[in-house]
């Protein structure tokens, strides 16, 4: 029977590792023999010791889910191969003055299954609040699973509502309430800023702030919450709560929109939760940056 492994992917480390990994077809750990760390022997400390002994059991066949911080998961794929082996270092991030052996040279292959999660590389799965690996299998670099079954992992990797941006941890909602704020036509037509500055920049009585106070063409006042993350029962009750205040302070009914960086298609609970009154209007971003080199005229 295949087992199902979960190998720690070190994106906060090695920017990118996801990539390499999802470009090289395959997984990969550190622990290199120069430093003293051997495949055979005794094993230089804990982590290493556990490390090991999950390549070794580690089989052709056997599937291997990528965990990323926040209860994230990249793919699922399956084994066809190792180069695990002291003489086969082959780092995946690259020599330098750094890494003077380079790191992730240990490679288990892996062929993605790529009928199963999103069709973007971009795109990973945040496994829900309640339904997440255990501490256990999250503790080590490389973990059996047993939680979920492959079939159950692939189910709720196949949940539209579970896909989030790869890119969407970052810690940037004041950058895009700022952004709002400046560009409030771009949220919807006919925004502008509250014609207040004593408003738009209060403190309530319970010292909490807003994130962004508008107002639509119909003169109603429009309070703006932005989340990183997916729209949840506790921020959905957040904006209520400023809308609530603004009510009783201004004597005006406000709309509230929650604009956030998760999955653009919502559970049914989410939904119904957002239609209760005051109802909330929910709007899902996306973050897309271009570089491109400059040229002197």
């Amino acid at each position: 029977m295949s087992a199902l492994w979960k190998v720690n992917c070190m994106e906060n480390k090695y920017p990118g590792m996801w990539q390499r990994w999802y470009k090289n077809q395959c997984v990969a750990v550190g622990w290199y023999s120069e430093w003293g760390f051997y495949m055979g022997g005794k094993a230089k400390d804990r982590g290493w010791s556990v490390a090991r002994k999950a390549l070794k059991e580690m089989k052709i066949g056997d599937h291997v889910i990528v965990a990323l911080q926040g209860h994230r998961i990249g793919r699922i794929g399956q084994i066809t191969g190792k180069a695990i082996d002291d003489d086969e270092w082959n780092p995946l991030v690259p020599v330098s003055e750094l890494e003077k052996d380079g790191e992730m040279g240990r490679r288990i292959f892996v062929r993605w299954d790529l009928t199963v999660g999103p069709d973007d590389q971009d795109l990973v799965i945040q496994l829900p609040s309640s339904n997440t690996l255990t501490t256990g299998e999250l503790r080590n670099t490389i973990s059996r699973v047993s939680s979920f079954s492959i079939d159950e992992i692939k189910n709720l990797m196949n949940d539209p509502t579970n896909w989030v941006s790869l890119l969407g941890k970052f810690k940037y909602e004041k950058a895009l309430s700022d952004y709002i704020s400046n560009y409030p036509n771009y949220l919807e037509d006919g925004l502008l800023p509250h014609p207040d500055s004593k408003i738009r920049e209060k403190v309530f009585r319970d010292r909490s702030r807003l994130d962004v106070l508008l107002i639509d063409k119909r003169d109603n006042p429009v309070i703006v919450e932005c989340k990183q993350y997916g729209p949840s029962h506790q921020s959905i009750d957040q904006l209520r709560h400023y809308m609530r205040l603004l009510k009783e302070e201004t004597n005006r009914i406000p709309r509230g929109i929650l604009v956030h960086g998760g999955a653009q298609k919502m559970s049914e609970d989410i939904i119904n939760y957002a239609r209760l009154e005051p109802h909330i209007e929910i709007v899902s971003y996306t973050l897309e940056v271009i570089f491109r080199p400059s040229y002197i005229i």
